[in-house]
């Protein structure tokens, strides 16, 4: 697939990097030319020095040939111009749009963005998916990872695994037969640096990192039974008031009024504004510093804390102002990572939980890029494998078989089945039907094999 990518920042880099590596073709716009010649000396792209909304720039990217736009500057109304320009001039397929502004989401102005207006297939607010995320993983005190599927009835947690899981060394196939109304499959397991597809006589050992796919409403339960025995968080301090700062202080005071929440900002002016917006409510207060100072870590009564959030736009503020909460005190540590040098870092410095933005840009783009039988894709495990959510059509290959008989290949695990209201364990003797909605876990290099289980099969033609 020809694909134009209006933006060489950290967003667009690691769409262009996932895209890239997928054997599509990929050409990168961007007016800061150390930008362009950084991305096309480091990935498989084609780069381009300009405007990605002027006519030239995109007709020299290919435009009049490329199937899909993705516009994430800096710049709405260069990303909202880039895709109207793309449709009318060039007939490009698929536009999508980041869009920061939050009035421009408002539910009143729809319309703006329709085939006869602004002609947006998709608007990405990465900012708003990192802040739902990091509200996810709020209320799952316990789990490293969340992802929701199937309309939010189906949840995948990443939980570490430590000595004091009570579930260590038992066959997960026992697992099953203790808990046999709970709807829940182990359907990755990361053990060092391999990934595991687990069957029914393998065990879950201490260390190991696993996904677990359940009903959304056992999620607890689950976390319960692996030794997650973690409070919602009430005292909450954080670092960081931008967009995603935001957001989060905004949604946790409508939806808990119970919280205390403490601000960090190092920006003055950015400090006096969320105060002046959230301190009247009484369960807020702002601190204008570095949430690396640790006398303005002390005043935020970190040591007091059951969570700290680094929601800043600096990785290494994030990381290391995480790291000192943690010394100080705080029961558990959150941070948001753009890149993935310091997503290395996160879990040996002993961050709890960490969000990477760009993954959840990529996640809604790849459904675009691959195919309209993938609801959901969600890379995980640093991009080593994905959580998929696929829709069994009438053709594909998969339905109709039992799943012993469907020549699952390796890499691939099938975890629950959405049918109606009903959710299915997936086993052997399960039989996919039209209609359904399947969560699996698969490795990346299995991601062909998913599409040819699920795509329309060419035996129906």
């Amino acid at each position: 697939m020809k694909i134009i990518i209006c933006g060489a920042g950290r967003v667009g880099r690691g769409i262009a990097r996932r895209l890239s590596a997928e054997g599509n073709d990929v050409t990168v716009i961007d007016v800061e030319p150390s930008l362009v010649q950084t991305i096309s000396d480091e990935l498989d792209v084609q780069g381009i020095v300009g405007h990605g909304s002027h006519p030239d720039i995109l007709e020299q990217a290919g435009a009049d040939s490329a199937e899909m736009l993705i516009a994430v500057t800096h710049a709405d109304e260069v990303n909202m111009v880039a895709c109207k320009i793309a449709d009318a001039l060039f007939g490009v397929t698929t536009r999508i749009a980041r869009v920061r502004a939050q009035s421009y989401l408002r539910k009143q102005y729809q319309n703006l963005f329709s085939r006869e207006n602004l002609a947006i297939d998709l608007i990405i607010s990465p900012e708003v998916a990192v802040g739902e995320m990091v509200m996810d993983r709020i209320s799952l005190p316990g789990a490293q990872d969340v992802m929701h599927f199937a309309e939010r009835r189906v949840v995948a947690m990443g939980v570490q695994l430590d000595e004091h899981c009570p579930v260590l060394g038992t066959p997960l196939s026992e697992l099953t037969a203790l808990f046999p109304d709970l709807v829940a499959v182990v359907v990755a397991i990361r053990r060092g640096e391999e990934v595991i597809i687990p069957r029914a006589e393998d065990e879950l050992e201490a260390g190991d990192f696993i996904y677990i796919v359940t009903d959304v409403e056992d999620a607890r339960r689950v976390l319960h039974i692996l030794g997650q025995e973690e409070t919602e968080a009430r005292n909450i301090v954080m670092a960081g008031a931008g967009n995603i700062g935001q957001f989060v202080a905004e949604r946790l005071l409508r939806e808990n009024g119970s919280v205390r929440l403490c601000i960090i900002e190092a920006d003055r002016k950015q400090a006096e504004e969320i105060a002046r917006r959230l301190e009247p409510d009484g369960h807020v207060v702002v601190l204008h510093g570095s949430a690396l100072d640790t006398e303005v870590l002390d005043e935020a009564e970190v040591r007091q804390a059951d969570l700290f959030i680094a929601l800043t736009n600096d990785d290494k503020v994030n990381l290391l102002s995480a790291l000192l909460a943690r010394q100080q005190g705080a029961a558990r540590t959150m941070s948001l990572i753009s890149s993935l040098d310091s997503a290395a870092l996160a879990g040996p410095l002993g961050i709890d939980s960490w969000i990477d933005p760009r993954a959840v840009t990529v996640s809604s783009i790849l459904q675009y890029a691959r195919g309209g039988f993938l609801r959901r894709i969600y890379p995980v495990l640093g991009e080593a494998g994905e959580l998929i959510e696929a829709e069994a059509l009438e053709t594909s290959p998969i339905v109709g078989r039992k799943l012993r008989e469907a020549e699952l290949p390796d890499g691939v695990r099938i975890g629950v089945i959405v049918r109606g209201k009903e959710l299915i364990r997936a086993t052997g003797d399960t039989e996919i039907r039209p209609g359904d909605d399947v969560i699996l876990f698969a490795r990346a290099d299995r991601r062909e094999d998913v599409a040819r289980l699920f795509r329309v099969s060419l035996e129906y033609f």
